[in-house]
Parts: C-alpha cells; structure tokens; sequence
C-alpha cells in the first residue's frame, strides 16, 4: 500500500488522504478523524490533502488545517515523510437552511492573509504545497496567482499548485509561477470525465495531476450506473470496486495521484489497497 511516486521534488504516495470528508457536514467525531488520518499514516500513506475553507456550521474556521495539524504531532511516525497540501480561495458560508455555500475570494491581499493563516493553523513555518482553490471571476486570474508568488518568495510556501483549472488557466499560472508550480488539482473519475483535456496535458508538461473526488464524491448525487463496469471488474478481483476505480486512475498516467475522501479507518485503508491493484489492460480497455 505504498505506491511512490513524485510532485515536484517531493518522494509522496500516489495515494493520499482526502481530508475534506472529515471536517465539512456529516463529519465524524474529531477522535474518529484523528484515528482515520493515523490509520492511513501508518498504512504508508504519505500525503495529506486539506484547505483553509473545510469547517462545518457551527464550527470554527481552518478545522480541517487543524486537525491535519493534531494528527501528525500525535502520529508517533516519521512526520518528515509526510507531503501536507492545502488550499487558498474558497471560504465557506451557510444559508438560513445551514446549506453551505462556497464564496469565491481571489484578492490578492486576502489570499497572502488565507495562506499565512494556513501556516498558522497547520503549525508549519513553510506549507509544503499551497494550491489556489478556485478561480474568483470577480478578480483576473493572473492576479490571485501573482499573490501565491508574493507566499511563494516570502517562504509562507515551498511550491504552488492550482485547482478547478482550465487549460488556459494553467497556461497562466506556469507563467507566473515557473518551476515552482508542480501539481494541478482537478475533480476526475468515471463521473467527471471532462477535465482529461487538463490530465492529458499535465502529463506533457511533467506536472502532477491530482484527482478529487476520485470515487465521484458524497455531496452531489450521480448515476451509479457508471461505475457498474468497475464493479464486474471488482467481482472477478474479489476487491471493492472503489480499489478498481482508483487503480484505473492510476493507471492513466506515472503523474497521477488520487485523494479519495473517508470518513473512517475502514474505508481509507481499502482505498490504500488499490496501489497493489494491477489490472489487465484488456480490463483497462473495458473500463475506458
């Protein structure tokens, strides 16, 4: 369950841990949280995934930077090994309902302020990979990127990543950003097959391509339909089918990397499982 591979010059899993799930609406306890991201860890997972705007109603700002935070100086592994990324851009607000929203803040000086309250809430000097969220339409895209350049030369951040991109939007941020934008961070699986453009691309480029919501995600219903070729494929490896899913996305490329949510120990570890998942590729054929 320890599939390497690398962003940037960072050594990491191909398999990380989709920290969302833990923090927003239907979150679990904070004890289960803590023992879903030690599990994962000492499963060989080396790679955590959050952002500044996963809270639930009610709960305080940055909760899941700060449970990514308890997590590892709690972990009694090696915390060196461990590849923390988070994101700028998003915030997050309710409705009369307590139906979130997700406003869009792109300014340049409310990002250099988001990032540095991530290095606070992560307990870090420098973040490890500091990714823009979401492009904010009311502010250039170019702009929002020159502020992560701004975290970038003060130290707040090591490398930048960008996410929810186009490729027009991509093209942007290499301009600004040069080498040190390694990873792009888009929602891909058998649901959303509408960023392979991006996918394709990054790999000519030798970035990273990071899928969210690999397994289609729990906030949004979608037919399930598609995912029944996974599943006969799942039946005649005696695995789950969530395991094919994610080796089939591994398998689009040496620059992919998944980030499949959880919400207890159980269902990351299976997860886990799909780096020794090899499919066949007259099974990849099947699965398209």
């Amino acid at each position: 369950m320890t599939l390497h591979r690398s962003i940037g010059t960072f050594d990491t899993t191909a398999i990380g841990i989709g920290e969302m799930g833990l923090t927003i609406e239907g979150y679990p306890s904070h004890e289960q949280g803590l023992r879903t991201i030690h599990a994962a860890l000492d499963a060989g997972a080396r790679m955590i995934d959050t952002a500044w705007a996963y809270y639930a109603p009610g709960e305080e700002e940055q909760t899941g930077e700060k449970l990514t935070r308890e997590a590892l100086e709690t972990w009694h592994g090696p915390r060196d090994e461990v590849l923390v990324a988070t994101k700028v851009g998003l915030r997050r607000a309710f409705d009369e309902d307590g139906r979130p929203i997700w406003p869009r803040d792109g300014k340049p000086e409310h990002l250099i302020a988001y990032g540095k309250q991530s290095a606070l809430a992560l307990g870090v000097d420098t973040i490890d990979l500091l990714y823009m969220h979401r492009h904010d339409p009311e502010v250039p895209y170019g702009e929002s990127i020159e502020a992560i350049r701004e975290l970038l030369d003060q130290g707040v951040a090591r490398y930048a990543g960008v996410s929810n991109v186009t490729i027009e939007q991509l093209d942007i941020a290499r301009g600004i950003l040069g080498d040190r934008l390694i990873a792009v961070q888009n929602q891909f699986s058998p649901v959303h097959l509408d960023t392979r453009d991006v996918l394709d691309y990054c790999a000519r480029l030798g970035l990273a391509f990071v899928c969210w919501s690999p397994l289609g995600g729990f906030r949004h219903p979608y037919d399930e339909h598609l995912f029944d070729p996974f599943r006969r494929v799942a039946a005649a490896h005696d695995v789950s089918w969530q395991q094919v899913t994610l080796a089939w996305e591994l398998a689009q490329g040496e620059h992919m990397f998944v980030i499949p949510g959880c919400h207890r120990p159980a269902t990351i570890l299976d997860s886990l499982k799909a780096a020794d998942l090899e499919l066949a590729p007259e099974e990849l054929a099947q699965l398209g």
